[in-house]
């Protein structure tokens, strides 16, 4: 079926929090300039109204009410943050374009930076990822559980509750508000989330005109393989986005078998397993072609699991 939208306004639906309307906001403003008008839609979700831990809340808690509202022909585009999808499709939508991804990296906002800190010293973070990995780094840190806009974060710090948060780079961009890391995370320190920095935007399937004008308008092919093979991984581990899981594809240049330059992705993951506290990583790396994204993430998979990471499944 084609666009029925077409010749129309394009209602784009975001959560309404500042970072999801300010990254809803840029994909608009693409979208204006390859040549169809726009608004914004807010859809509150769960996520959005509740300060339970993300683990509690379950998989797709960001998600879901956006994915609603579209198959409901509430808004015609959904704006998510790649990081927050479930890794099962939804056979009624199609994501339709991967932007081109912005900072991946971990920001450290704190009164010092991460080596200075003192033994002890109280850093905020939501996700069992960075956990594990603060932990691991054997700096003595006390790692405290926190939930919270950016504001909200940045302001425990501010206000001398916490020493340090740990938050994605993205977010400060897309807010304009970088300047205020202390510190922007090394991947070598911090590996990040699969897909972090990543946008995913996702119109209903049988809107087939839709979804071309979003690729040609919006799509990025380095961004989508190297999230494809990050999220691959995850896939494969049967974890959700809320598991100690790391991967980070860059893409690279290599020589063929014939001396000529070719682009590859290099992939690495990390996985937590026993408690988040212990810091006990699974590291693993792996290089492929471009073009199979896919396989590379499941072959690093099964790395990891013959590693020990089946300790995640299980």
């Amino acid at each position: 079926m084609s666009d029925t939208s077409a010749g129309r306004v394009l209602r784009v639906g975001t959560r309404p929090s500042a970072l999801a309307v300010a990254q809803s906001g840029q994909v608009a403003e693409l979208i204006r300039a390859a040549g169809r008008e726009t608004e914004l839609v807010d859809v509150h979700t769960t996520g959005d109204r509740s300060m339970a831990p993300i683990e509690q809340l379950g998989v797709g808690v960001f998600v879901s009410q956006l994915r609603e509202a579209l198959v409901a022909g509430e808004v015609d585009v959904a704006v998510h943050s790649y990081k927050d999808l479930p890794t099962a499709p939804d056979p009624r939508l199609t994501l339709a374009a991967v932007p081109l991804r912005e900072d991946p990296r971990d920001a450290l906002v704190a009164t010092r930076v991460l080596g200075e800190l003192r033994p002890g010293s109280r850093i905020g973070t939501g996700s069992p990822r960075r956990t594990v990995q603060l932990h691991a780094l054997g700096l003595g840190l006390e790692v405290v559980p926190i939930r919270g806009n950016v504001d909200t974060r940045i302001g425990k710090v501010r206000s001398g509750e916490l020493d340090g948060v740990v938050v994605a780079a993205a977010g400060l961009r897309r807010l304009g508000r970088v300047a205020e890391a202390s510190e922007l995370l090394d991947p070598l320190q911090m590996l990040p989330a699969p897909a972090q920095g990543a946008l995913a935007i996702e119109c209903r399937a049988e809107d087939s005109d839709l979804a071309r004008f979003l690729a040609d308008a919006l799509e990025d092919a380095g961004t989508r393989a190297a999230v494809t093979a990050e999220r691959a991984v995850l896939a494969a581990l049967e974890a959700g986005c809320s598991a100690p899981v790391a991967a980070h594809a860059d893409v690279v240049e290599d020589l063929d078998d014939d001396g000529a330059v070719v682009m590859r992705l290099s992939l690495r993951a990390v996985v937590g397993i026993g408690e988040v506290s212990e810091g006990e990583l699974l590291k693993a790396s792996l290089t492929a072609d471009m073009d199979n994204a896919e396989k590379l993430g499941a072959a690093l998979a099964l790395e990891l699991l013959e590693l020990g990471a089946d300790e995640l499944v299980r």
